[in-house]
């Protein structure tokens, strides 16, 4: 009974440990986000990256901060993953196939953003 008992919490407990996994990451990334429809742009194409849980984009700094899990991507994919959209990343510039495709008022000196 004893050692039921004993295999029994030994079970339970390694079903706990595994369950908890890797403490999430966050990182903030500086963008070239203009716009409303640019925060939509990022935080969409950020949400369908491998590994990322929550990418959540303030306008006011143009910061994006994203949460993430460090053993299914890291900071160089993720910067790269907001470049391939159009947009800035820190130092890393924003991808020019992916920039040719915003929307004239989504570019650098566009239109104005009053109507977004």
């Amino acid at each position: 009974m004893k050692n039921l008992i004993l295999i029994s919490a030994l079970c339970l407990f390694s079903v706990f440990a595994f369950a908890k996994g890797p403490k999430p990451a966050t990182v903030k990334i500086k963008t070239s986000a203009i716009c409303e429809m640019c925060k939509e742009r990022i935080e969409r194409n950020l949400g369908l990256t491998k590994g990322i849980s929550e990418a959540v984009l303030n306008l006011d700094d143009k910061v994006a901060t994203v949460t993430y899990n460090s053993k299914k991507t890291n900071v160089e994919k993720i910067k790269k993953a907001i470049a391939e959209v159009g947009y800035e990343a820190d130092e890393l510039p924003a991808d020019q196939k992916g920039y040719d495709k915003l929307p004239a008022c989504c570019k650098k000196g566009g239109m104005s953003h009053e109507s977004h």
